[in-house]
């Protein structure tokens, strides 16, 4: 467990260098996440605890939501005086999002669909 800790760890560590070596505008844990993913796609020999440590990381998310929860106490005066810009950003980027994963949806499952076509085709089934 202790390894799977420590892979994860090092993962955002790498992508945390990348992103103030190279001064890119990403957080440096998204790159470590994909740092972690291209080695699991790889199949890179990772250490057996790293699904461990992910599952109890995830067990306990809902822990990480409270530093942004008194965040927004602290600054109630501001969400007070701009609560009806932050509703309607939140609003309007919640429908841009539901859009956009609509349309990438419905592309990726015409993309399947046709594949399937295919490939049943081609094993001689209607």
């Amino acid at each position: 467990m202790l390894y799977g800790f420590a892979t994860l760890l090092g993962c955002q560590l790498v992508g945390e260098a990348f992103v103030r070596a190279l001064a890119l505008p990403i957080p440096g844990p998204v790159i470590g996440m994909t740092l972690l993913a291209a080695l699991m796609l790889a199949r890179a020999p990772l250490p057996a605890g790293v699904g461990e440590v992910g599952d109890g990381l995830l067990k306990h998310l809902s822990l990480l939501f409270v530093p942004a929860g008194v965040g927004i106490v602290q600054q109630l005066g501001r969400v007070g005086s701009e609560g009806l810009r932050i509703l309607l950003v939140v609003l309007v980027s919640t429908a841009v999002t539901l859009v956009v994963t609509a349309v990438v949806f419905a592309g990726v499952a015409r993309l399947m669909g046709v594949a399937a076509t295919e490939q049943a085709t081609r094993e001689g089934e209607p």
